[in-house]
């Protein structure tokens, strides 16, 4: 698989698929360094997030990619990390 990039885009996309958004949120702001639960997400919200990506980009995210990136800036720069790491043959 190529290597991809994780981007806004992509999380935002797999956010509304997988847990709408909350009334009065506005996904297309600045949300880069706003955190998951000001935006409505909560960890269940979350785990399904983790989930659509582990499953979209064919990574393997631990526990901790979601309970201590709270942003989704963090959160995407720890699937950016996850997918530059190659794949073992």
């Amino acid at each position: 698989m190529a290597t991809n990039t994780f981007t806004i885009e992509d999380l935002k996309r797999i956010l509304l698929e997988g847990a709408g958004e909350e009334e009065g949120v506005d996904l297309n702001g600045d949300i880069l360094d706003t955190d998951f639960e000001e935006l409505g997400y909560e960890s269940l919200a979350l785990l399904e997030t983790g989930g659509r990506i582990e499953r979209e980009y064919g990574i393997t995210l631990d526990d901790e990619a979601l309970t201590d990136n709270r942003t989704p800036r963090a959160l995407i720069a720890a699937v950016n990390t996850h997918l530059e790491i190659p794949a073992a043959a």
